[in-house]
């Protein structure tokens, strides 16, 4: 996974972010991408929660719930603020990236033991976090940057990427090493669709019809 950090810091979305250049457009493909993401996002953390042991189940019920708290207050206001139409929420379809994602993580935590689906759902709390922190350091010329980066900076999201790395670990610690590679593999997989989804921001992805 820090691999694929190092790559997902690199890209031109967050660099843009950083330096306050990236076009609004971009932006506001992303803010819309990424609602209709954590829709399906929650759904998979609920059918997580149904499958966990009962510590880690209340934890993740408690996420999925975080997760449309953050779509249905971050991000309108996010694209108001950022002069883009809030309404494009309700009438935007998911992207390719999007769709990619989104039937993965499903598939995985509908389909898999639970150890797997955990895994798939781990790079979108971690990345968000380190990238969160990584471009706080220098902030955003631009303010509207400036609150996406401190709300994935903030101790709040810090403290629910701890609760699931705590459960990670607790899972990982009492898997056998085929179950442990099979973990890394859903971690990988799900990191190259985080830098899949930045790109496909700043590449405006369409569908070919």
């Amino acid at each position: 996974m820090e691999n694929g950090l190092k790559r997902v810091l690199a890209h031109d979305f967050l660099q843009g972010l950083s330096r306050g250049t990236l076009p609004r457009e971009a932006f506001g493909y992303f803010i819309i991408q990424d609602t209709l993401y954590l829709r399906d996002y929650a759904r998979a953390l609920s059918l997580l929660a149904a499958k966990a042991p009962t510590g880690a189940a209340s934890t993740l019920a408690a996420h999925a719930s975080a997760a449309v708290a953050t779509e249905l207050e971050l991000h309108p206001s996010l694209l108001h603020a950022a002069g883009i139409d809030p309404g494009l929420l309700n009438s935007t379809p998911k992207s390719p990236a999007t769709t990619a994602y989104t039937s993965y993580l499903l598939a995985v935590c509908h389909q898999r033991p639970f150890h797997e689906g955990l895994a798939a759902v781990l790079p979108c709390y971690w990345i968000y976090e380190q990238v969160g922190r990584a471009l706080q350091q220098d902030g955003s010329s631009d303010p509207v940057y400036a609150r996406w980066i401190d709300a994935y900076a903030a101790p709040g999201f810090a403290q629910s990427v701890a609760e699931t790395l705590e459960v990670v670990d607790s899972v990982a610690s009492g898997s056998s090493t085929a179950a442990v590679e099979d973990m890394a593999g859903h971690i990988e997989a799900t990191t190259r669709y985080e830098w899949m989804f930045w790109d496909a921001a700043v590449r405006g992805e369409q569908w070919p019809w």
